[in-house]
């Protein structure tokens, strides 16, 4: 197949890198617009060539959208006279706000798919071998999708290692939600929480491992995540309401010196990543 890819950042430009390395892509085409970000992809030759969208549109097989999801509704109009077999896929973190919006025209050849991997990281060089590896990708609402255009979508992500998981959007964004959108809610908050409250020379000199490990994906892009929260802000707000809950748990606990139940409720976390 000809893979065209819009968007080269750590998720396209990792894909790029897997579909030529397991021998799925005949070609592989780029579209990007900004210029800083075509050198890097052309010096860490991530793509066969860089095209504009009429030529990526007309020589594609499948088209990927690893693009932010504002971006990729912005981009429903381009994709209008595609050819009748050309698929298209998009990799956004949210589902149903794609799902409600892709044109009825494009409809059967429109995956709507979200890889469960990613990094703090971003851009180009961010890109690595093997994101894709081992992990998971959920392709939701395929019931209105032609058949070859499924088969490709399976072809390329378990080509390139993935297991695959079908599901509605909404149920997708729920599970999203609690898996990846409220732990970078959290992520976020503790980084804000700490720097608020303690200097630099204290953090560098005390910061350990687990404040480490729960601030990393502090590091990620706030213009994204920002997008993601507005897209799924429904969820987002009743996870923060949960989680509220158990935090308001922890005080009383802490408060009333019940540190039995305290012990036992952290026990039951622990049970987490048993079931990882």
């Amino acid at each position: 197949m000809n893979i065209g890819i819009v968007g080269l950042g750590l998720m396209g430009g990792s894909l790029a890198k897997a579909v030529k390395r397991y021998g799925i892509a005949k070609k592989v085409l780029g579209y990007i617009n900004s210029e800083k970000n075509k050198k890097d992809v052309l010096e860490l030759k991530l793509v066969d060539e860089i095209v504009d969208l009429e030529t990526l549109k007309k020589e594609s097989d499948v088209i990927i959208l690893a693009i932010p999801v504002d971006a990729i509704i912005e981009m429903f109009p381009s994709f209008l006279d595609i050819d009748e077999k050309t698929t298209i896929i998009d990799m956004g973190s949210t589902k149903e706000y794609i799902v409600k919006n892709i044109p009825e025209k494009i409809r059967e050849n429109f995956v709507p798919a979200h890889p469960m991997t990613g990094t703090e990281k971003s851009g180009p060089k961010a890109s690595i071998d093997d994101l894709y590896e081992g992990k998971t990708v959920v392709l939701c609402n395929l019931e209105k999708n032609g058949n070859m255009h499924v088969n490709k979508a399976f072809r390329i992500f378990q080509g390139i290692g993935m297991r695959i998981v079908v599901m509605d959007s909404d149920e997708h964004d729920i599970h999203a939600c609690f898996m990846s959108h409220l732990p970078h809610a959290i992520s976020f908050s503790l980084a804000n929480t700490v720097m608020g409250h303690e200097d630099p020379k204290s953090i560098i000199a005390l910061a350990a491992g687990g404040f480490k490990d729960m601030s990393r994906v502090a590091k990620s892009s706030p213009r994204m995540w920002s997008d993601i929260f507005k897209q799924n802000r429904k969820n987002l707000l009743s996870s923060i309401d949960l989680f509220e809950e158990h935090m308001k748990k922890v005080r009383k606990m802490v408060e009333d010196e019940n540190y039995e139940e305290l012990e036992n409720w952290m026990a039951k976390a622990n049970t987490l990543h048993e079931i990882l």
